[in-house]
């Protein structure tokens, strides 16, 4: 999926054209630009710099989830043995073990709705990364594109061929690290779910 596919929509004449349409802007001397919005994103300081901060975070998700999940195991091992050779009946006569049971599945549930909300919160995360990441993009973007002259931009993954003179990648890397080298990454929360009421 696109960094910024949809910026590129909103600021290009075409951010996708065909190549028979490539063909005809070519010919009627429209200058024509193709960047490579991944690479953009992956070898930009400011790129580089949201990747790593997004895998510290997802460290630290994990790292949070981790300890719950250690105890889950060791539990259901624990409790293997006890289900060993039993039938249906004879577990739901034992109020005991269904007792664990049923602690261990509620223990269970709650791990998988904290691993859910991590999960979401990393997305929200790495959505307002790549929004301020394109943000910054922005004016560099159109700054190579004024240079450049160019009236048709497409992406690179969108055009079977494209020669290297018209590739203006490497000019978006180069001025968006003169301007921003680092983006503030913060993890993003859910709003805490309301407790049940009377």
């Amino acid at each position: 999926m696109s960094i910024f596919r949809t910026f590129v929509a909103a600021v290009m004449l075409a951010a996708a054209v065909s190549l028979p349409a490539f063909q005809s802007a070519h010919a009627q001397g429209s200058v024509v630009m193709v960047i490579d919005d991944n690479k953009i994103f992956l070898d930009s300081k400011a790129g580089k710099d949201i990747q790593t901060k997004l895998q510290n975070i997802e460290k630290q998700i994990n790292n949070e989830i981790e300890p719950t999940r250690k105890s889950l195991e060791t539990e259901i091992q624990a409790l293997q043995p006890k289900l060993e050779g039993k039938t249906r009946e004879a577990i739901a006569a034992d109020t005991a073990l269904v007792n664990e049971l049923a602690a261990f599945q509620k223990k269970n549930n709650e791990l998988n709705q904290k691993r859910a909300v991590a999960e979401r919160e990393y997305a929200m995360t790495a959505e307002k990364a790549i929004i301020d990441f394109n943000n910054a993009l922005d004016p560099v973007l159109t700054e190579v594109i004024r240079e450049k002259g160019a009236q048709v931009v497409l992406l690179k993954s969108q055009v079977v061929f494209s020669a290297d003179a018209i590739d203006g990648t490497a000019s978006v890397i180069q001025k968006l690290d003169a301007k921003t080298t680092a983006i503030a990454v913060t993890r993003q929360k859910l709003p805490a779910a309301p407790q049940g009421g009377n």
